[in-house]
């Protein structure tokens, strides 16, 4: 690719993506559902001047990676621990269920392989926290007693979403599912998330330190991202995705994480405070690419929508992940209202969600037809519970 077409290209991706979540947003809709419809009408689907190609991917692939730091640096360990019992079995009975039924109907109604069954059952697992916590937000309720709940078990869905997230990767290149991969999998995963907050924590006390004394600006972007970026390349030294590496690092330069084992390093509130508001714009800037390549690398007419796979998979797999998400909240002991509305909170899937689509498309899993049928659910989920949260607080009230 010539540079000026190059440049030509990610104008009209930032650009597009811009509006098209402003828009989004306006509509009372996650600004994710815009930069995925912005890959769509830039893409084959509809406009077809840009497709997929290796700088891109190369960009989206960064955009991945920061988004997980991002969440990472978002999540609330102590909160989980602090909303207790509850949390722990709305997320447990969020993220098994999901991806039992998942797995099931894949791979006994739809007659799809293991391993593509898995993948799908990985998806239909996702809660996209950023989505809840912008949702609770608006509604102020992000402090309420359901909304600490909501939170919590959002955090524990990440977490173990992020470890099934590397047993697929490594099923996906190790050309299938095996103990050995898995044991192996979970024994590297275990060590990098002791040791890399450690490590994380280490760095940041230095980077803290010299930033204090530096007369160039932008000493702490630079060194987070580079701290990213190692650990990005450490996770997939080890065998795990290099975006669990961007999660690991967000997750361990938290405001809000403690070290494992009762080790414990002084967090500077301020400090941390300045990493997410100079890492901010640099993320902001690189995660729509890896939104919109998943609406490019969409191509709606090599789908035959005369076909009723299509409608039956993605009619079925809406209702399923509804449902999985609804199961957690049966085993707690709250009213009704508080239940519908935890459990709406809960199924929105978001960019966790395309994260798991874009890998099975990536590592050959998913064809065109299976990636397309999940796309359409992941948005279906992100958009219908928003709006079903705001519409039941305003109908029935804030639960007691």
């Amino acid at each position: 690719m010539e540079t000026h077409t190059f440049f030509l290209y990610l104008l009209a991706i930032l650009l597009t993506a811009r509006l098209m979540a402003e828009l989004a947003v306006r509509l009372k809709s996650p600004s994710v559902i815009g930069e995925l419809l912005a890959g769509v009408v830039l893409g084959p689907s509809i406009l077809g001047w840009l497709e997929p190609n290796e700088v891109l991917k190369l960009l989206a692939e960064i955009g991945i990676i920061l988004l997980l730091f991002e969440v990472g640096l978002e999540t609330d360990v102590k909160k989980l621990v602090s909303t207790g019992k509850k949390s722990f079995v709305v997320a447990l009975g969020g993220f098994f269920i999901p991806f039992v039924l998942g797995f099931g109907l894949s791979y006994t109604f739809f007659n799809l392989s293991l391993l593509v069954s898995l993948f799908i059952g990985g998806t239909l697992t996702a809660t996209s926290i950023g989505i809840t916590i912008r949702v609770l937000s608006d509604l102020k309720r992000h402090q309420s007693r359901e909304g600490q709940i909501v939170l919590g078990a959002a955090v524990l869905d990440d977490i173990l979403g992020v470890v099934l997230l590397a047993l697929l990767y490594e099923f996906s290149i190790g050309g299938g599912v095996s103990l050995a991969n898995t044991s192996k999998v979970l024994l590297f995963v275990a060590a990098f998330f002791v040791l890399a907050p450690l490590a994380a924590k280490l760095m940041a006390i230095i980077i803290n330190r010299y930033d204090t004394h530096s007369e160039i600006p932008g000493l702490i972007p630079s060194m987070i991202v580079s701290l990213v970026l190692f650990f990005a390349w450490l996770a997939h030294a080890v065998g795990a995705p290099e975006l669990l590496g961007g999660f690991a690092a967000g997750l361990a330069l938290s405001r809000r994480f403690f070290l494992p084992l009762g080790i414990s390093i002084r967090t500077d509130e301020n400090f941390a405070h300045r990493i997410e508001e100079q890492m901010r714009p640099i993320i902001h800037l690189f995660t729509p690419i890896f939104f919109v390549m998943v609406g490019l690398s969409l191509n709606l007419h090599q789908i035959d929508w005369t076909s009723p796979f299509i409608w039956s998979f993605s009619l079925l797999f809406f209702v399923v992940a509804i449902i999985g998400k609804f199961s957690g909240v049966l085993f707690i002991k709250e009213s009704w209202k508080m239940r519908m509305i935890i459990g709406f909170a809960m199924v929105p899937r978001g960019e966790v969600g395309l994260i798991f689509a874009e890998l099975g498309r990536v590592s050959g899993i998913f064809n065109n037809e299976i990636y397309a049928g999940i796309v359409i659910v992941i948005a279906l989920t992100t958009i219908a519970p928003p709006l079903i949260m705001k519409w039941s607080y305003s109908k029935f009230g804030a639960p007691a």
